[in-house]
């Protein structure tokens, strides 16, 4: 195999073989193929796209790269969740103990942040002693024992997966379908997981900001996915604001205790409910997803997923004061406001933006190794539609250590909110719900496609 060959095949929009791609992930996976020509590979695969026959060698390629998990042992069918990323996504957070207290096993390997995006595990990582580096056998019993297991990948799963992932984020190469469907399909696989929960999100804070995009995109996980035998569906969900009011990793674990505790945001609770009853319904708890929200509700409600929170965060090292109390924690170094300079509605948030500048703030890496604070982000106090006062709170930054630019920050923070004379048309929350039968609108009343 002669690596300038291949990279040259490929901007020329020529379609690899399977044994050809093989051999380059597993060269690059073992450090025979360095950065230089595996970021040239990717941006070439970016601009020329690859063929279904090559993302499923592509997703063969991460899988045979590690080993795979027998999750045999564990009974039930095991759902996992995956978001293709938001900024102040923390629904797994919120879903895991949900599920689980309902009974079905899931078995989360989650990622870190990406891009302008947060990362479950930095936010799992916020609790103090909280492990996500796990070993097989300490993965297999957390989730026989609790019933959910929320962790990173181990050495030796999908390890060719860990190291593109972090190329990808370095490059601006996050928007490759086949490459999407590979790292995300490749670790649920890999981990054992019988069904899995996609949350494809669209609109400015995602990384598919055209709803057509999302559509595509949602369709191509679930005929990859199919192609391995795991059963994927799921929903494609509104990114055009943050989702709750935390954007930041401790806030977002106060927020999810919150939500499990009913004292969260409407758009968080309504989306980790639909989210829940679509997999305790593909856990075989429930008929149907209404039926399944209304288990997920109950769960919320009777106090049952907050204990299995509790639970996990024990099994995995966490300090379990700090979720019971998260008044305990720590109080940043910074806690200022940012104010409305005119009277109106809020008309827009530029979530993306939102996102970059929350990573400045150090909630985020902006290049290889950065320590990330977990205490840094902001907490919004307005979202779309709501009506705001001149000199009234947008939100409030808060920060573990001083920031240099803070000033600069909150000034950009402040013009990511457009206020208007009238009030907007809220966005709906769930654009639409997709399975092995397409693409179809979703009755978020019904709980079910349309």
């Amino acid at each position: 195999m002669i690596v300038q060959e291949l990279i040259r095949a490929k901007q020329r929009g020529q379609a690899l073989p399977k044994d050809d791609i093989a051999r380059l992930i597993k060269s690059y996976t073992d450090g025979g193929v360095g950065d230089d020509q595996m970021a040239a590979f990717l941006m070439a695969c970016y601009f020329r796209g690859m063929t279904y026959d090559e993302t499923i060698a592509l997703t063969s390629a991460f899988i045979d790269s590690g080993n795979r998990l027998d999750l045999s042992s564990v009974p039930g069918v095991k759902v996992d969740k995956h978001s293709t990323g938001g900024v102040g996504d923390k629904t797994s957070l919120v879903i895991a103990p949900i599920v689980a207290a309902a009974g079905v096993p899931v078995p989360m390997i989650s990622g870190r942040s990406l891009g302008h995006t947060g990362g479950t595990l930095d936010k799992l990582e916020s609790i103090p002693g909280f492990r996500t580096s796990l070993t097989v056998k300490e993965f297999v019993d957390t989730l026989a024992g609790t019933g959910a297991v929320l962790a990173g990948q181990t050495d030796d799963l999908v390890p060719a997966d860990r190291k593109i992932y972090a190329l990808r984020d370095r490059t601006s190469t996050i928007e490759i379908f086949p490459f999407i469907a590979a790292s995300i399909l490749s670790k649920k696989i890999a981990e054992g997981a019988d069904a899995l929960v996609l949350d494809v999100k669209t609109g400015d804070g995602a990384f598919m900001q055209d709803l057509e995009k999302a559509k595509e995109l949602a369709g191509y996980l679930v005929e990859v996915g199919a192609a391995f035998d795991l059963r994927v569906s799921g929903f494609i969900t509104d990114m055009d604001q943050p989702l709750g009011s935390a954007v930041g990793n401790w806030l977002e674990v106060v927020e999810a205790v919150d939500t499990l505790q009913r004292r969260g945001a409407d758009d968080l609770l309504a989306l980790c409910l639909t989210l829940s009853g679509l997999m305790i319904h593909l856990g075989r708890k429930a008929k149907s997803i209404g039926e399944g929200v209304e288990i997920a509700r109950y769960m919320i409600d009777s106090g049952a997923a907050f204990r299995k929170l509790v639970e996990i965060v024990e099994a995995q090292g966490g300090d379990v004061s700090v979720v019971e109390s998260t008044l305990a924690y720590r109080v940043p170094r910074v806690m200022v406001e940012v104010h409305a300079e005119r009277t109106g509605y809020v008309a827009r948030i530029a979530c993306r933006r939102l996102g970059i500048l929350v990573s400045r703030l150090g909630a985020g890496r902006l290049k290889a190794g950065d320590e990330i604070d977990p205490l840094a982000g902001i907490i919004l106090r307005k979202k779309v539609g709501d009506h705001v006062e001149r000199g009234e709170a947008l939100c409030q930054v808060t920060a573990g250590k001083d920031v240099e630019d803070l000033s600069a920050i909150r000034r950009e923070i402040q013009r990511a909110f457009s206020i208007s004379s009238s009030p907007p048309e809220k966005p709906p929350l769930i654009h639409a719900f997709f399975d092995h039968e397409g693409v179809r609108a979703w009755d978020a009343t019904g709980f079910r496609p349309v």
